[in-house]
């Protein structure tokens, strides 16, 4: 998929807000600080699109970006940052769930996980969540330039792997790296796929 046009729509603070179209949505989501925003402005091939800061848990709306005007990638905010208060938080957690249960137009979730971690408790317990609600997603990897490329494939395969104690079927996975814009043709290409099949 060639991306030509990327354009913000709208920051939404909950789901009823979100623009009123039926085109397919695919979100992203992952803990604070996984490179989420750097990863939408390399998928984009646009710098500024997606806001990037140092300091973790700075999205905290619903925000949409209209790509090719044909689809929406939207950002969501992270989840599990602690510095925030407790009623942050929960209203946070309320605008996610009601976004990613609610809305007709999801069609995928990915989920950033960074690649040089192993299995965290509070991303496990997000995927097996959208497993049970019966959510399409997909797990993106993060800063794969961090690491060598033989020892961030054998961690993604690890991380995988820990999830076959429950999941009978492994969603599909990606290897990213917003410095080196690898693993992005294979995240263009995927959506591109679901797009011809709605």
């Amino acid at each position: 998929m060639v991306i030509k046009t990327a354009e913000y729509t709208i920051s939404a603070p909950k789901v009823s807000m979100c623009p009123n179209d039926t085109k397919a949505e695919y979100a992203f989501i992952g803990r604070s600080n996984v490179g989420k925003s750097s990863l939408i402005n390399m998928l984009c091939n646009h710098k500024g699109l997606a806001k990037t800061s140092s300091t973790p848990g700075k999205t905290l709306l619903i925000n949409h970006f209209l790509i090719n005007r044909e689809w929406y990638l939207v950002d969501l905010p992270g989840y599990g940052y602690a510095k925030r208060s407790k009623v942050v938080q929960k209203q946070l957690e309320q605008m996610i769930t009601g976004y990613i249960l609610q809305r007709e137009q999801l069609v995928n979730v990915f989920v950033l996980i960074d690649i040089r971690h192993e299995q965290q408790k509070i991303d496990r317990e997000f995927i097996d969540w959208l497993g049970q609600s019966g959510i399409p997603f997909s797990i993106i990897f993060t800063k794969a330039d961090k690491l060598t490329p033989s020892k961030a494939k054998s961690n993604a395969m690890l991380w995988m792997k820990a999830l076959e104690d429950t999941w009978e079927e492994l969603p599909p996975y990606f290897i990213t790296s917003s410095e080196k814009k690898t693993g992005r043709d294979e995240v263009l290409d995927y959506i591109e796929q679901i797009n011809k099949s709605l």
